[in-house]
């Protein structure tokens, strides 16, 4: 049996950021989905030695896997019963849809929960396992929020973090939760519990108090002996490095490969997505499908480009989602389409960075539209890959990003009159307003970056800041060590009120 090796930085997601298949010469690599948790920590664990507990993707026995980067991975087994009531159940079936507004009805099973309460527990004890004495711990996300009160119990010794990426859901929805005692009080045994916007700090705290009678402020909470602390960290990305992708030239290359292959369109229309019925694909379709309809668009001049990458296939409400929107795009296709030009290219395959990065050059307006969204991170990526300061992003109220991109062309994704305005004015507006409102992005992205949240983050997090400084220290000036405080609600509203 190999040395149990320990780190002073943990993160427990419930995915190990692999890919799920490795090189012939055994060794593994990122895996980088467009947005999401791998894009957000990838840049910061490979300057440091940590390790990431989470689950490899398959049933059965936990593998060994070699490092990564540098980064230590340790698997949690998961059985079949595991996946099917914790991940595929409680997680997706139940938590998703009522943390997104219950844009899905969620679904209530005894057997989930104890399959939530069971998995949490293995993966806190692995955690347990493999951080040093007084080490930091950071947990991650929806699927795993019984693990920080389940690690504190055992380790009471660690420092532990605990942050939400997706949105957390107000008091009337969540309190249809028949645990919710039990999972907020998994949440409080965080010493930082991070959200994505400071209206979910301020829903948590009203549930701490309404549901556990424990006194709480946005941004304190009393419990036992300890205070836990509270607060808005909006998740970043790698802006630098997606810039110096887009700029490579190769991949300004394939973009202008790419325009060719659509026909070399007057304009292009992107949206990149995770095939999932909190997206809006639908929506979008279907004011996509009026608008050639009307005229307002048409196939010679305009076309659509549907990223829709499978996800949760297993799961009941997904494949019904992938088969309604399948047969949607062929209805538009067959009904406006011509030989050698489809009205929309739909594309479920996955694509790797350098692809990505030509995509969101060749897009003239980026379309990101979800019903609900915690951040939406391929909306700061379309931004950074505009080097040129060229592009439209038209983005959703409801995603978390429209709190800083407030330059964007907002729309309502429910309202389908104002998801079509919003089209047409991201595809007629002028040269110089399109610029204004790029450059305005990119500055703010420029100085929000991955580091940042990540500065933000943990120094929260590590009061002594021994670790933030060897974590967020590289390839940073001195002068660059300032952490950045939380969101606070003034600065919040101050975006909002800029975005109308």
């Amino acid at each position: 049996m190999p040395e149990m090796r320990q780190s002073s930085l943990v993160v427990v997601a419930n995915r190990l950021p692999i890919d799920d298949s490795q090189a012939p010469d055994g060794a593994c690599e990122w895996r980088r989905s467009p947005g999401g948790l791998v894009s957000a920590l990838h840049p910061l664990l490979r300057h440091t030695p940590a390790t990431w507990v989470g689950w490899a993707g398959g049933t059965g026995p936990a593998p060994a896997l070699p490092d990564v980067d540098g980064v230590r991975m340790h698997t949690v087994a998961l059985t079949h019963e595991d996946l099917r009531d914790h991940y595929e159940g409680f997680a997706n079936a139940t938590l998703w849809p009522l943390y997104h507004d219950a844009v899905e009805q969620p679904q209530h099973h005894r057997r989930w929960w104890e399959a939530y309460q069971r998995v949490n527990q293995r993966f806190a004890e692995a955690t347990a396992e493999v951080t040093e004495q007084g080490g930091m711990v950071w947990v991650q996300d929806y699927h795993l929020q019984l693990v920080p009160g389940q690690l504190r119990a055992l380790r009471p010794d660690l420092r532990i973090g605990f942050f939400l990426h997706v949105p957390f859901p107000p008091p009337e929805l969540f309190m249809q939760l028949p645990r919710r005692a039990e999972l907020l009080r998994g949440m409080l045994g965080a010493d930082l519990v991070g959200f994505q916007r400071v209206q979910a700090a301020h829903n948590f705290a009203q549930l701490v108090t309404r549901v556990l009678d424990l006194p709480a402020t946005d941004r304190r909470i009393g419990i036992d002996d300890r205070v836990v602390r509270i607060g808005a960290f909006p998740v970043s990305i790698d802006t630098a490095e997606m810039a110096a992708l887009a700029a490579r030239p190769d991949v300004a290359a394939r973009a202008r490969r790419l325009r060719q292959d659509l026909g070399n369109p007057r304009q292009v229309i992107l949206s990149v997505d995770r095939m999932d019925y909190t997206k809006g694909i639908e929506q979008r379709l279907k004011a996509y499908s009026e608008l050639l309809a009307s005229g307002d668009v048409k196939v010679r001049d305009t076309v659509l480009v549907q990223v829709a990458m499978p996800s949760r296939e297993r799961v009941g409400q997904y494949q019904i989602l992938r088969e309604r929107i399948e047969r949607e795009v062929g209805r538009i296709n067959g009904e406006f389409g011509r030989v050698g030009e489809p009205a929309i290219h739909y594309l479920t395959q996955p694509f790797d960075r350098a692809e990505l990065a030509a995509l969101y050059r060749v897009a003239d307006v980026m379309a990101v539209t979800p019903l609900r969204d915690g951040m939406n991170l391929v909306a700061k990526e379309y931004v950074a890959a505009r080097v040129d300061d060229t592009g439209a992003l038209l983005l959703s109220e409801f995603a978390g990003t429209a709190a800083e991109l407030s330059q964007a062309y907002l729309v309502n994704p429910h309202d389908l009159e104002g998801l079509k305005q919003g089209i047409c004015a991201a595809l007629r507006a002028s040269p110089a307003d399109i610029t204004q409102r790029m450059r305005a992005m990119r500055a703010h992205l420029s100085e929000h970056d991955i580091r940042a949240w990540a500065r933000s983050y943990l120094h929260a997090l590590d009061e002594h800041g021994a670790l933030v400084g060897r974590l967020t220290s590289t390839d940073t000036d001195p002068d660059d060590a300032r952490v950045p405080r939380p969101a606070t609600p003034d600065a919040e509203q101050a975006a909002r009120q800029t975005s109308g």
